[in-house]
């Protein structure tokens, strides 16, 4: 596509005649600048710029609607609901009281755990909403054994943006390159799963060497945890059981569905449907319309909504040829070369989502990738790239606070439970923590695909 071809594209002219190639691009800046500022609300600012998008003639609605992943929006929608339903059933506060007993109430050993639990969680629900159920849970832990809650906050922070890498459906960006791509959710697993266990592993000794000192309780403290009876966390087994039951399929489903061409959108929704009603089967009516009322008030609409604007403003400078520009930078910047091409990808995506949100860059760059496929020689040379991005824009939000919305979620409840977390500080602990698991990404994207 020309610099041009956007205005052709979209079927009118863009506003005033300026060039759709410049505007898009001002539109794109403007927009990212002021989300990264964070003085206003994300949501409206990529609402408005997607309809200025609109607006000024770069695409038409029809455009903007058919540049709207909808796979993704039914993926997120559908997880939603399941865990919102699930975590009524109190198998969350189970796991973390079940854990911390485990290992005798050992303020080391339950950040450990609960790191684990994190990041294993974070791979098959997904990393935002692992942190919602885990970080209140962690704090009342903490509250009970009268340690520094820092620690505990952070390490869920790296934790599950490390355990969140490893599916399709463990982090956002994640989502989004596997609903624009096909790639399924056992490539997923097969590719990024071996690095993140050799992560997890590397993970567990720094956090020792990081906290380990510092985290002592008393004997009584830790008595006051072991008094704890993880079997009152269980407010209802019958939903338990079923809401264990569907999640187990849905996830089947993801894996399954793949050879009859379903996708995990379609997935994820119809096993929501399912779940509220096998949970409120026999109730009446009313019964029913509550429980799913009381999930839908429990989906991140607002994030489904930002996702959506980034949509639309991505498909403006994609429509006006950006994107097919820049590829083709990238490309004579590496000579075509399919290694160096993945390098640069991974270091690039990992340094800018430590700067900005991994989602809005990783919304952006699909395209651009894509625009890269002719030049590498297909399809099968262009996916180590596609691994590459998935693993620096997962690993490189573990650089800051802004990185990822997991860390935002987290540093939101910190601050709601009088715990704020220091930007600098945590830069002090997590760019090095990023660099050092890029490190070994770009390790292991050598020796899987290039050896």
């Amino acid at each position: 596509m020309n610099a041009h071809g956007g205005a052709d594209a979209a079927g009118h002219a863009v506003l005033f005649g300026l060039d759709p190639l410049w505007l898009s691009t001002i539109l794109l800046i403007i927009s990212y600048a002021i989300l990264l500022t964070e003085k206003y609300n994300r949501t409206v600012v990529a609402l408005i710029g997607a309809g200025l998008v609109i607006i000024t003639g770069l695409v038409s609605q029809a455009q903007a609607i058919a540049a709207i992943d909808f796979n993704t929006i039914a993926l997120l929608t559908g997880m939603m609901i399941i865990v919102a339903i699930t975590r009524t059933s109190g198998v969350f506060e189970f796991v973390a009281i079940w854990s911390a007993k485990k290992v005798n109430a050992n303020p080391v050993g339950i950040l450990i755990v609960l790191s684990l639990v994190t990041a294993v969680f974070s791979a098959f629900l997904d990393n935002l909403t692992t942190v919602l159920l885990v970080v209140p849970i962690a704090l009342l832990i903490v509250e009970k054994l009268d340690v520094s809650p820092y620690p505990f906050l952070v390490s869920q922070i790296l934790a599950s943006n490390v355990g969140g890498t490893a599916t399709l459906i463990g982090d956002p960006p994640n989502i989004l390159i596997g609903s624009a791509t096909g790639l399924t959710f056992m490539q997923f697993l097969i590719n990024l799963g071996p690095l993140v266990v050799v992560l997890i592993i590397v993970m567990v000794p720094i956090f020792i060497f990081l906290w380990g000192k510092e985290l002592v309780a008393s004997d009584d403290a830790r008595q006051g945890i072991m008094r704890f009876r993880e079997a009152d966390s269980i407010t209802d087994k019958k939903l338990l059981i079923v809401s264990l039951s569907v999640l187990a399929l849905v996830i089947a489903g993801f894996i399954i569905g793949e050879r009859y061409h379903i996708r995990p959108g379609t997935t994820a929704m119809f096993g929501a449907a399912v779940l509220v009603l096998a949970s409120t089967f026999g109730a009446t009516t009313k019964v029913q319309t509550e429980r799913l009322h009381s999930a839908l008030i429990e989906v991140e609409w607002a994030a489904l909504l930002f996702f959506i604007g980034l949509f639309i403003i991505v498909a403006g400078v994609e429509h006006a040829g950006l994107l097919n520009i820049l590829g083709a930078e990238l490309m004579k910047f590496t000579g075509g070369d399919g290694a160096l091409t993945a390098y640069a990808t991974l270091w690039l995506s990992a340094i800018v989502s430590a700067a900005v949100d991994n989602i809005p860059f990783v919304a952006t760059m699909i395209p651009l990738v894509e625009s890269m496929e002719a030049g590498l020689g297909g399809a099968a040379q262009l996916e180590p790239v596609w691994w590459s991005l998935a693993l620096g824009a997962c690993l490189g939000g573990n650089g800051s606070l802004v990185g990822a919305a997991a860390n935002v979620m987290v540093s939101g409840l910190a601050e709601r439970a009088g715990h704020p977390i220091s930007f600098v500080r945590y830069l002090k602990i997590g760019v090095p923590f990023m660099l050092f698991t890029v490190a070994i990404a770009n390790v292991y994207v050598y020796l899987r695909y290039f050896l």
